[in-house]
């Protein structure tokens, strides 16, 4: 995928580094490129449901995030990303000690980019999907904002 912007890998460390409630919970990019994003993210007992699960919320966040970091590796300079709309599949129950996330941009547009994002929670070494998301990125004017 073609990155339009060259300074693409800024501006999404500066969306991950800046999101106030991504810091709150602990999330944080692990890299990027054209086309996709990874994230990740420690679990603590913060992060649960009162069942001992991890919560839903925290998964949609982390999927949520990393689709739009996704979305601005293929956004050129002048515009940005918010989303307009998602669906996530809660798969299976989540536990484990951290969550790895990565988001891939199934299609560009001028006014809107498709995004899919896969959550895998981390347990003694092994990676296995909890949950995947779909959305749709809305691509607007910077001056917009």
């Amino acid at each position: 995928m073609h990155a339009p912007d060259p300074d693409y890998r800024k501006v999404v460390e500066h969306g991950f580094r800046e999101a106030a409630f991504l810091s709150e919970l602990g999330i944080s990019l692990v890299d990027c490129g054209p086309g996709w994003c990874e994230s990740s993210l420690r679990i603590a007992p913060r992060h649960l449901q009162h069942t001992g699960v991890i919560h839903a919320g925290v998964q949609a966040t982390i999927a949520d995030h990393t689709a739009g970091g996704a979305a601005m590796t293929v956004t050129p300079a002048d515009q940005f990303i918010l989303t307009s709309e998602f669906k996530i599949h809660l798969l299976r129950v989540g536990k484990g000690d951290a969550l790895l996330c990565r988001a891939q941009v199934l299609k560009p547009g001028r006014a809107f980019h498709v995004v899919e994002a896969e959550v895998f929670a981390v347990a003694d070494g092994r990676k296995t999907m909890i949950s995947k998301l779909s959305a749709t990125m809305a691509v607007l004017a910077r001056s917009a904002a």
